[in-house]
């Protein structure tokens, strides 16, 4: 009797911790609706989501989402650009070439990036990365897209070599084996059976990247510059969405004001972003997903 009530009562606390998780996520979606609600009774759904501009501190003020959502796409594109293709090599070379003990060195060693403060990164992508940039193109302003962007590749290489890494030390030994026996190389082994078995992990890891490039504050507040503008060229300065909520959160707008109330606005609009990208990813996963 003792021991089924000790695994019942096991079983209610695992309970607990899981509807914790789902309860933190309704109770966020419920405050960002419920706010959102109050600005959209002032401004327009359409003018939101189809102006161009974004003024809400000046006199004449616009609230079209574009010139911050135009800044996100951009910064997470370059991230991307460096990202998926540094992430995925290192993942094929730690997976399929290094020797145990060199995985042992270099994985935790890359893993390393993730523990650094992403204010480090920020501020290293405006007195390090910039400035390098601006040899090669003098016409470069201090703040830009471009540099923040580099640098938070960097910041998720560890997020994509990580997981892809271990979805293709997932994939059986007995397929690797199979394609040596038909005179396969080990590169062609890893490019045309390993990572083909381990598409589902590796999209896993991209849509990752992707989701915490779109998340990323502190190195484009820092680095990119704060004033929306809507352009999708790297070499301008831009805001992105988490650059705007952390420059209104941090500002003495009143509570309860319609400038105050656009940070949830906006914040919405990231949660949608990010949904719609897991939503894609697991779809992607489902697809392509293979069972050993």
């Amino acid at each position: 009797m003792l021991r089924h009530w000790g695994e019942r009562l096991i079983e209610g606390v695992l309970f607990l911790a899981a509807f914790s998780a789902v309860a933190v996520t309704v109770a966020i979606v419920a405050i960002l609706v419920y706010e959102s609600a109050a600005f959209f009774e002032h401004v327009s759904v359409i003018d939101f989501l189809t102006d161009t501009q974004w003024t809400i501190m000046f006199s004449d003020k616009h609230f079209g989402v574009l010139p911050l959502l135009a800044g996100t796409v951009t910064t997470t594109a370059v991230a991307l650009l460096v990202a998926v293709p540094v992430g995925t090599v290192t993942a094929i070379y730690l997976s399929e070439f290094a020797g145990y003990r060199t995985r042992e060195i270099v994985k935790p060693t890359l893993e390393l990036l993730a523990g650094i403060p992403t204010v480090v990164f920020g501020y290293f992508a405006l007195v390090m990365v910039t400035p390098a940039l601006q040899w090669f193109m003098p016409d470069l302003p201090g703040f830009n897209m471009l540099g923040p962007g580099l640098v938070m590749g960097i910041m998720i290489i560890p997020y994509v070599s990580s997981v892809a890494e271990d979805a293709m030390r997932a994939v059986p030994m007995h397929m690797r084996e199979g394609s040596y026996a038909m005179g396969a190389t080990r590169l062609q082994t890893a490019l045309k059976v390993v990572a083909p078995a381990a598409t589902s992990g590796i999209v896993a890891a991209y849509i990752l990247g992707i989701s915490r490039a779109v998340g990323e504050t502190m190195v484009v507040a820092v680095a990119a510059g704060q004033q929306p503008n809507f352009t999708f060229d790297p070499r301008e300065s831009g805001a992105t969405i988490t650059a705007f909520i952390v420059q209104v959160a941090l500002g003495d707008l009143p509570h309860g004001s319609l400038e105050y109330q656009s940070i949830f606005a906006v914040g919405l609009v990231l949660v949608l972003l990010t949904l719609v990208f897991n939503v894609l990813g697991h779809l992607v996963r489902k697809r392509f997903r293979e069972a050993y």
